[in-house]
């Protein structure tokens, strides 16, 4: 389990991270989620003792990182996958970390099969392809078997049978009752693989919830109306917060209220609907509604080329 508490970390007049507080549980696959600048890594390097909080704690299995004994047993984690000595092989790179913490050599053949790499176990990491690069820091992650992993952007890099192949580790390692904790901008990738969400925003937190409950509390999804009064019915559900748009004639999407409020106003009104379809969603929506005020470097489409 992780947990954070009043989590806070300012460098100068800056406040990079303020007030986190959540908690990671075993046995799920938790997204932790945010725009570029939100914190999300310095809330990693807080998490595992490589940053000291200005205000705050956190702690892994009821204790600071620094504080277990043999902190590779306990905690897997992928921060930066190229941080290797580059005339190093990955074989050589994964035994100098099992003897300095006890692991058996034996384990590292099994995370070299485990993550694909035993074909090219001796070959230097300087030849190694960005993909290849990260399942050798993923390889490292696991070499201890830990009960807890912390990994930033696990698929960067990764072909589409690595993606799966990772998005099927991180399950399975969490349905053995492990606790998983992964950033991603992957919000698909994350859709298929996070049970559980941690959402920041300008280092502050922004939802911590399910997957499913995250989206359908989302704003961001829209209803598909067809009637033949199109017009008449954009005139009476026209308010604060309701958004309206059509692409052909007589059918309208509209955000920003639910079916039940549409059905019920066309029949106040007497507009027949030959259509009312909800559309939930996605998290990918879902994310970008929350997260529209906490973008550090909002990009403005206007005068863009087509």
């Amino acid at each position: 389990m992780i947990t954070a508490q009043d989590l806070t970390k300012r460098y100068g007049d800056r406040t990079a991270v303020s007030g986190l507080t959540f908690t990671v549980r075993p046995g799920t696959v938790t997204g932790f989620l945010g725009p570029n600048g939100a914190g999300k890594s310095t809330t990693m390097r807080l998490l595992l003792g490589l940053d000291a909080p200005t205000r705050g704690h956190a702690t892994i299995n009821g204790r600071p990182y620094a504080a277990h004994p043999a902190p590779l047993t306990q905690v897997g984690a992928l921060l930066e996958a190229r941080s290797v000595h580059p005339g190093r092989t990955a074989r050589h790179h994964l035994t100098a970390l099992a003897l300095t913490h006890g692991i058996p050599r034996g384990r590292v053949t099994r995370v070299l099969d485990l993550t694909g790499l035993t074909d090219v176990a001796n070959r230097r990491v300087k030849g190694f392809s960005l993909g290849m690069g990260q399942r050798l820091g993923i390889a490292a992650a696991l070499l201890g078997d830990p009960e807890v992993l912390v990994l930033d952007e696990p698929v960067n890099g990764l072909d589409p049978e690595g993606v799966l192949w990772i998005r099927t580790l991180l399950k399975s390692l969490a349905a053995e009752g492990r606790t998983v904790l992964v950033s991603s901008h992957l919000m698909s990738e994350m859709a298929q693989t996070a049970d559980h969400l941690i959402i920041i925003g300008r280092g502050r937190l922004l939802a911590d919830t399910t997957v499913t409950e995250f989206v359908r509390r989302s704003g961001a999804g829209t209803v598909r109306v067809v009637t033949p009064e199109a017009p008449a019915l954009v005139r009476h559900l026209t308010a604060p917060g309701v958004d309206i748009t059509s692409d052909t004639p007589g059918t309208l999407h509209v955000h920003g209220t639910d079916a039940e409020h549409i059905g019920r106003t066309a029949a106040a009104h007497g507009i027949p609907l030959y259509e009312l379809t909800p559309r939930a969603a996605s998290l990918e929506e879902a994310f970008m509604d929350l997260t529209r005020d906490a973008v550090e470097y909002p990009a403005g489409l206007e005068g863009a080329p087509a």
